[in-house]
């Protein structure tokens, strides 16, 4: 079966052409490298008009990835917000100065965030021990945590999220991201059986050759859907 594919979208524009293209889910950011909160006008639009679960990016900068009282707090307010817009999950990722997962902060939101899904996002490349960094969102409940492996692809990376996979079992799921693209999802496949994959939706072509790519045919010739 193929894996359910997340588009990363920035706009009503981005979020409906993933879903024309088959995604399984959004996941919504506003602007900024790696994306930012998105703003309450887009993200109630973006509900309105799509019928795709809708993981909602929790970021209030995008200088990095460390948060003071303050800026937790406007997470906090964020994470109600998205709740009460409805949004089917939050994305975020507190860390320390030197790279570790701020585990009381991390705690803090995620049972803010319940009964919404959880995804630690890409800080989870920045620390300096995955295997470790894993342990701490699994025992914190984190649904799923978006990963290259640490490389600069997850294709490069595609050994080391094998390995996060299995060390997480069933109790989370490892999204494979960063430079997701349909002329390699075979091969990271071959290499790493990812249940969940999350590409760029910035650019909709990206999205629907990725999608067409992971459509296989069946005896009859018609393609198989992309699960949701």
């Amino acid at each position: 079966m193929a894996p359910l594919v997340e588009a990363c979208c920035d706009s009503v524009a981005t979020a409906r052409a993933a879903a024309a293209a088959g995604a399984g889910r959004v996941e919504l950011c506003g602007p900024g490298d790696g994306g930012t909160t998105p703003s309450l006008g887009l993200l109630a639009r973006c509900r309105d008009a799509i019928i795709l679960p809708l993981h909602v990016m929790i970021r209030p900068h995008g200088r990095d990835f460390c948060y003071d009282e303050d800026e937790l707090e406007v997470m906090c307010g964020d994470i109600v917000a998205a709740k009460s817009l409805g949004a089917d999950g939050v994305v975020f990722g507190p860390l320390r100065p030197d790279g570790t997962i701020h585990r009381e902060q991390l705690v803090e939101l995620v049972a803010l965030a319940r009964p919404l899904r959880v995804t630690f996002h890409r800080a989870f490349d920045r620390t300096p021990d995955r295997p470790r960094a894993l342990t701490t969102l699994l025992d914190a409940g984190v649904d799923l945590v978006l990963t290259s492996g640490g490389a600069r692809t997850a294709l490069a990376g595609a050994d080391s999220l094998a390995a996060l996979q299995a060390q997480a079992g069933d109790r989370l799921t490892v999204l494979a991201g960063g430079g997701i693209r349909g002329d390699s999802i075979a091969e990271l496949l071959a290499r790493a059986p990812m249940r969940e994959v999350h590409a760029r939706a910035t650019d909709p072509a990206i999205i629907r050759d990725l999608i067409a790519r992971l459509q296989p045919a069946t005896s009859e010739g018609v393609p198989t859907p992309c699960p949701t």
